[in-house]
């Protein structure tokens, strides 16, 4: 007498679903609330403000041409471009070295400096507002590019140095001296040589500057006034009597994101090396 059995279930293929039901739940999660952004960018202030609609029910560009064709909006993303883009080029300057000395050379307190170093980072911005405030007064800094992009350097500089300190310890010492031994200057080395080796922690270090100094609003805010007025200052100015223009505010908020976007897209290979291998 046979019986009849049903299809054997693989306990694998179960926890399969479950893994790729679990990612869908975090994507949509994760998505949400960058599609509602988009979906308030493209509605009428009216429609925003008279009900729950999951799709548009208007579709209008009418607040990116604001944004575009306002100057006070648009001046406000290249200044923080400008800045962004000043801050992530001093502070690779100033840490390329620094990470070298601490990962090639030891001195007398070193590992209290790199320590101290990481302190900086991990003090909120508000507690140096008032000394930068008044020394760039003193120097007539106020309102511009340098003092934003000098500023953000107190928390940037560290975060790169230490960075980029993981990825140069992981190069042998041996690279260094062979060179040296070809006659290789150390700027040449440093250079052509070595810099190369290490392409993927660059690139992770100037990902983290620009993504932190490009959300920063607490300092840049602080130290400008018009000149070099923020984007994110500038959004502010979506409230008045009448309410707040939730779409013209919707807009600017999906074209910040565009330039990390970007920053990603540029530098995905190298952010996936350093996740990997470097200290991030």
């Amino acid at each position: 007498m046979s019986t009849a059995k049903g299809p054997a279930l693989n306990p694998s293929t179960g926890r399969f679903r479950k893994r790729h039901i679990g990612l869908i739940v975090y994507f949509v999660f994760l998505l949400l609330p960058i599609y509602w952004l988009i979906a308030m960018s493209v509605r009428p202030n009216q429609e925003i403000l008279s009900g729950f609609d999951l799709f548009p029910r208007t579709i209008t560009f009418a607040n990116y041409v604001t944004i575009f064709t306002d100057p006070s909006w648009y001046t406000g993303y290249l200044n923080s471009i400008q800045y962004v883009a000043l801050n992530t080029l001093i502070s690779l300057s100033v840490a390329l070295p620094a990470a070298y000395a601490f990962s090639r050379y030891r001195f007398l307190g070193d590992k209290h400096m790199f320590f101290w170093l990481l302190t900086n980072r991990m003090a909120p911005p508000a507690v140096f507002l008032l000394p930068f405030f008044q020394l760039y007064s003193t120097f007539g800094l106020i309102d511009t590019h340098i003092a934003v992009a000098l500023a953000h350097c107190l928390f940037n500089v560290p975060l790169a140095v230490w960075i980029l300190e993981g990825f140069m310890s992981g190069v042998p010492r041996e690279i260094d001296e062979t060179a040296y031994i070809d006659g290789y200057s150390f700027p040449r080395f440093f250079l052509t040589i070595f810099l190369p080796l290490i392409r993927a922690g660059i690139g992770v270090t100037a990902f983290f500057c620009f993504m932190f100094s490009w959300v920063e609003l607490l300092l840049a805010r602080t130290l400008t006034s018009v000149d070099a007025k923020p984007i994110a200052a500038t959004m502010t100015r979506t409230v008045s009597a009448a309410g707040m223009d939730w779409g013209l505010l919707a807009a600017a908020g999906v074209l910040t994101i565009v330039p990390g976007a970007l920053v990603i897209w540029f530098v995905r290979n190298y952010i996936a090396k350093g996740f990997a291998l470097g200290r991030v």
